[in-house]
């Protein structure tokens, strides 16, 4: 199993920028699905943004045109870069591992890192 570790949260105004990070160790990363989902108070997790290994990205509609997923493979990390960001968009986010594209299931997550985004 992935261990994974965020971070890179924060407190921002409205129409700012945030970059998060996801540390991944344990087994082989390079040829895992990586995500990103969040959670915001009283509200279920929801997806974000995943890529393939070789760096094919998926997007939700919300995170279409201001987020973009990255990885680096060579270490073990995958971004999530935030821009434009909006106060609805404050909620916790979790990096996830061991996942597919199809589904959207992952097996693997981190503890989460909050991002508040203020009017």
């Amino acid at each position: 199993q992935v261990q994974l570790v965020e971070s890179g949260g924060g407190l921002v105004q409205a129409g700012g920028s945030l970059r998060l990070s996801c540390a991944a160790s344990g087994r082989t990363f390079s040829r895992s699905v990586m995500g990103w989902f969040r959670q915001a108070p009283g509200k279920e997790r929801d997806f974000v943004a995943a890529i393939s290994w070789s760096g094919a990205t998926y997007y939700a509609d919300s995170a279409k045109g201001r987020f973009t997923i990255s990885r680096e493979n060579a270490k073990n990390m995958v971004y999530l870069q935030m821009n434009s960001l909006k106060p609805e968009d404050t909620a916790v986010y979790y990096c996830a591992a061991d996942g597919s594209l199809r589904s959207l299931n992952f097996a693997s997550w981190g503890q989460g890192t909050q991002v508040t985004v203020s009017s």
